[in-house]
């Protein structure tokens, strides 16, 4: 095993969304285990919790490391979702979101502040970009997490639980990828030409 192992991109996408699907099965029916409907919500954390554990096990076993977000985002979803378990107040797993794009959000900066853009960090392998590159897409990144995490706050207070579930998982990830696509334009005019050998 190499100490550069990588997941192929249909199994780390899988490991990635995988809790998030059963989190929203798991609301969708928990009811037919037993759980009355306005307790669904804590069946589906407890699958979460769980099945982002094995996921991120699952992860470490085949490349003896963690990605940082998936890492992070983790362990906030353990610690909240077992407050929620523990107190039986679902305000806690919809704080997850919140808490952790706001982290996110306010690391990005905080890097930036330093003249370090640690997207760069996270994403070197996958772009090759110039200063000013990294620079901006880690400021347009930062204010996206921002914003979803004002987004998951003005959710999860007006709306119902259940489409709080489906926003989750139906919305923040097609948003998510809309605006990293939206960075194409971005990626092109930094990106750093190889060049090529004779």
């Amino acid at each position: 095993m190499t100490d550069d192992k990588r997941l192929p991109p249909l199994l780390k996408l899988a490991l990635e969304l995988g809790p998030l699907a059963l989190f929203f099965l798991g609301n969708a029916y928990g009811d037919r285990f037993g759980f009355p409907e306005d307790h669904r919500i804590f069946a589906a954390t407890g699958v979460f919790i769980v099945a982002t554990v094995i996921a991120l096990g699952i992860s470490y076993g085949l490349t003896r490391k963690l990605p940082i977000m998936p890492m992070v985002s983790g362990i906030v979803v353990v610690v909240f979702g077992g407050l929620t378990l523990f107190l039986q107040d679902e305000t806690f797993i919809k704080l997850k979101p919140t808490i952790v794009n706001t982290m996110f959000g306010l690391v990005l900066l905080g890097g930036l502040y330093f003249r370090k853009p640690l997207l760069q960090i996270v994403l070197d392998s996958v772009f090759e970009l110039d200063e000013e590159g990294w620079r901006k897409l880690t400021l347009r990144w930062a204010l996206f997490f921002f914003a979803l995490a004002a987004l998951n706050e003005i959710v999860w207070r007006t709306q119902t639980t259940d489409f709080w579930v489906s926003f989750k998982v139906f919305g923040i990830m097609p948003l998510t990828i809309a605006f990293a696509l939206a960075q194409t334009p971005l990626l092109l005019r930094h990106e750093i030409k190889k060049a090529e050998e004779v």
